[in-house]
């Protein structure tokens, strides 16, 4: 069985990984690519202006959760010399898929896996307090990455323990902890994570794109936004 048909088979126990109490209907998609002609009109150059953005959208479709962005290619990295340093290729695709909601939303663990690694990236832009947690089925081996939670996310955790499906796994941070971003969860499913510890690039650049598209597929399925 290949890393994808592993995938669909275990996805379909899945859980949300924001719990059973917010129903499907009060999620909505958000549209956050550079080709977004509301985006491109909104102010979204500090956190405060990005959040406005972002209630707005959810009161404008009666939702409390917005979601999407995988594979998006997005403007709004460039405000960060963490993806842009000019020595290297811009980048500028994301590879997870975010789910924006209220700070301290708890965050539970769609299915069974133990903490493979924890940390705080705080670089500006970056993900901020992160958990990674490994995954061990039919014979196949990948990972689930939590960023943008709260510093007490951290606390008590520890690499190696066991996280059950429906656990929760920490919760959403505001902007002061989360890379300077409204709060919302990035989630994303990776193959091979290539030695990191606490984190992994969630976000490429063009001419890496083919590699990070098969390592990190998209978990929409996971996360339940099709039911």
């Amino acid at each position: 069985m290949d890393f994808l048909e592993v995938l669909n088979k275990v996805s379909q126990d899945s859980v949300g990984v924001l719990g059973g109490h917010l129903v499907s209907k009060k999620y909505v998609p958000l549209d956050l690519s550079e080709s977004n002609v509301d985006l491109v009109k909104a102010d979204v150059s500090t956190s405060l202006k990005f959040g406005e953005f972002v209630d707005q959208y959810l009161l404008n479709h009666n939702a409390n959760v917005a979601h999407g962005g995988y594979l998006e290619v997005r403007s709004i990295y460039k405000r960060s010399t963490h993806f842009n340093n000019f020595d290297e290729a811009e980048r500028n695709i994301h590879l997870g898929i975010d789910l924006w909601s209220p700070v301290d939303t708890p965050i539970y663990a769609p299915i069974e896996g133990v903490v493979h690694s924890f940390k705080n990236n705080t670089n500006f832009g970056d993900y901020g307090p992160t958990i990674i947690l490994k995954h061990e089925y039919y014979g196949c081996t990948f990972y689930t990455l939590y960023g943008h939670l709260n510093l007490s996310s951290l606390e008590e955790i520890q690499e190696g323990r066991i996280i059950g499906k429906g656990s929760v796994i920490g919760a959403l941070g505001d902007a002061s902890v989360n890379g300077d971003y409204p709060p919302h969860l990035h989630f994303q499913i990776i193959e091979d994570i290539q030695g990191y510890i606490g984190d992994y690039p969630g976000v490429c650049s063009h001419n890496e794109l083919g590699f990070y598209r098969n390592n990190c597929p998209n978990p929409f399925s996971f996360l339940k936004l099709d039911n």
